[in-house]
């Protein structure tokens, strides 16, 4: 069972969730990617898949391999504190750069999903502060916050069975994260409840 539960764990990173989330739009919400064509909009997922996943996990496989933190996992609250904040400032500055090079503007849709990205990060640093939360958690409870509200918005049957499908990818994440005794019950409630509430909020206050 721990090595199902590694792999859900791999395969759900938080770091993966953005990626998962302009994946689906591409596929089923081409509109909601506004202003990227729909043509260029894989394209675009690729170069987020890069630099909102490989480029921190180069990161952090540095801080490992120079002693800044002992294991890619980051077991203790204290040691997660720095690498969270430089990913962090890796989010704010891919969302500085769409933004300004592609000349996308607060109005429009790309920008709004990204800024709800960069919020889950920052407040994962800033609870990890004082709590060792299941950003797992955050992660895809905040995937199935988003898809939840854009199914009032949408006539595409599929996104409904979708955000179903990812509810309960939620359960199975945060299933795992509590078999690898990764974390508490607790610290994966808290989890998902602002990450729940901060994708949900975030789409329903910007559409």
């Amino acid at each position: 069972m721990n090595v199902l539960a590694r792999i859900i764990s791999y395969v759900f990173h938080p770091l993966l969730m953005g990626t998962y989330l302009f994946a689906l739009m591409a596929l089923l919400l081409p509109a909601a990617l506004y202003p990227i064509n729909a043509s260029s909009q894989f394209l675009f997922v690729g170069v987020f898949f890069m630099m909102s996943f490989a480029l921190p996990v180069i990161m952090l496989s540095m801080m490992k391999a120079f002693g800044s933190i002992r294991s890619l996992t980051m077991e203790n609250r204290q040691e997660r504190i720095f690498p969270f904040f430089m990913i962090l400032a890796l989010y704010a500055t891919f969302t500085f750069m769409f933004t300004y090079q592609d000349k996308i503007v607060p109005e429009h849709n790309l920008f709004k999903f990204m800024l709800i990205i960069d919020a889950l990060v920052l407040v994962s640093l800033l609870i990890t502060f004082f709590y060792k939360v299941s950003v797992h958690a955050i992660g895809i409870a905040g995937l199935a916050g988003i898809l939840l509200p854009l199914n009032q918005q949408s006539d595409n049957e599929l996104l409904l069975w979708v955000t179903i499908g990812v509810v309960v990818l939620a359960g199975v994440v945060m299933s795992a994260r509590l078999q690898l005794n990764a974390h508490t019950p607790r610290q994966v409630l808290v989890g998902a409840l602002v990450g729940l509430l901060i994708g949900f909020f975030g789409v329903i206050l910007q559409f």
